[in-house]
């Protein structure tokens, strides 16, 4: 490492010494890793043995599907109905077990307000399976 105190012609040396630079950026990165915790913690799950071999065909819920049009209208299983209905229809679908899907599908044209509304009542009657269908007509606007 040779050091230099100027040029001879008495000029002040005009690069920066980068050295202590990068020792304070090696202890840096050294202090990090040192510092940053193994993760060593692991989930335990108990899976469940298969003593049957038989296998059982799993009864298929219903499935109901609501659709906004492009007007604003909202389709419950292909028949129109109003929030009120909506709501009545979510409600009674909810007591049934197993819980039936409900498959939500919005047209491209529909109005934001009108699908927020219609999501603020599903979210309201606590509906726990709610899958959003025809996303694929999606695929190349983005």
């Amino acid at each position: 490492m040779a050091m230099s105190g100027g040029r001879d012609d008495g000029e002040p040396m005009m690069e920066m010494n980068t050295t202590p630079l990068i020792d304070v950026m090696l202890v840096l990165l050294i202090m990090f890793i040192i510092t940053i915790p193994i993760q060593t913690h692991a989930v335990k799950v108990d899976l469940p043995q298969s003593n049957n071999p038989t296998p059982q065909t799993p009864i298929e819920p219903e499935k109901n599907k609501l659709y906004i049009d492009a007007n604003g209208n909202i389709f419950w299983n292909s028949v129109q109905i109003d929030e009120l209905t909506l709501r009545q229809y979510l409600d009674a679908s909810l007591q049934r077990d197993p819980e039936p899907e409900l498959h939500f599908q919005p047209d491209p044209n529909a109005r934001y307000d009108v699908v927020d509304k219609v999501l603020a009542i599903v979210k309201r009657a606590n509906v726990t399976k709610l899958g959003f269908v025809g996303n694929e007509q999606y695929r190349n606007d983005f």
